[in-house]
């Protein structure tokens, strides 16, 4: 039976990428700092799909202790999702480097330390594949979540040459850019509706996408546009604006 180790298992997208992977038939090693608030959906994706499910504790920014704690599960494993991340503040980000630290030690840090041991394994075995969520946020700097997005742009540069290194090895490697999701850290904000995916939307593009070997994956298609144009707006008009 495959198996899957999900990294940042606790949160929304994570869950629905459990229930997507669980009903393919994956045995499923969820893994996240307190690892025990996981145990209804361990049981749940059990009952519910006949798999096998474990808990492991994994602290994203405690770097020391993942060559160790990865290394205990990743033998068996098929693929690795990456979904850890954190939203942060950023208007306190601005003058809390405690802040800006976290932001950037989740979201690229972290995630660098872990796929860096996951590539490792990978490439010696020369099969398995790996999904990083990254962001839109990431696609160009903006003045109201710059800190969150150029610790996602760091990621997706990472996962993109990832993807060059490990092609050779047999191993696939998918970046996948949601854009705006309805989840817990979402929670409040204003959202447009046209161009807010749910976590289970998210969940099943990627899982699709993952099975045909797509590079990069934008969950709603309209970001893609979006994101082109946004890239494109000269420097000298784009710092001008409000975004």
């Amino acid at each position: 039976m495959p198996k899957v180790l999900i990294v940042g298992a606790a949160s929304d997208i994570a869950r629905e990428l459990g229930h997507v992977y669980g009903k393919a038939g994956y045995d499923l090693v969820l893994a996240a700092r307190n690892s025990e608030r996981l145990k209804n959906d361990q049981s749940d994706f059990q009952i519910r799909y006949s798999i096998n499910t474990e808990l492991l504790e994994l602290d994203v920014t405690d770097y020391d202790s993942h060559a160790q704690t990865i290394a205990s599960v990743l033998g068996d494993c098929d693929g690795v999702l990456l979904v850890a991340g954190y939203l942060g503040d950023h208007e306190k980000a601005k003058t809390d480097w405690t802040e800006s630290q976290r932001i950037l030690s989740t979201n690229f840090n972290g995630a660098v330390s872990i796929l860096n041991i996951a590539a490792q394994h990978f490439e010696a075995r020369k099969s398995g594949w790996i999904t990083g969520i990254s962001s839109v946020a990431g696609d160009r700097g903006r003045a109201s979540n710059y800190y969150y997005g150029s610790a996602k742009a760091g990621l997706t540069a990472y996962l993109s040459g990832l993807r060059n290194r490990l092609q050779a090895a047999g191993v696939h490697v998918l970046t996948v850019k949601p854009g705006f999701v309805a989840t817990k850290m979402t929670e409040g904000l204003p959202l447009p509706k046209p161009l807010t995916a749910s976590a289970k939307q998210v969940a099943v593009a990627s899982f699709k996408a993952q099975k045909k070997g797509k590079n990069v994956l934008y969950t709603i298609w309209p970001w893609f546009w979006i994101m082109f144009i946004i890239k494109h707006i000269p420097e000298a008009i784009f710092k001008k604006l409000k975004l």
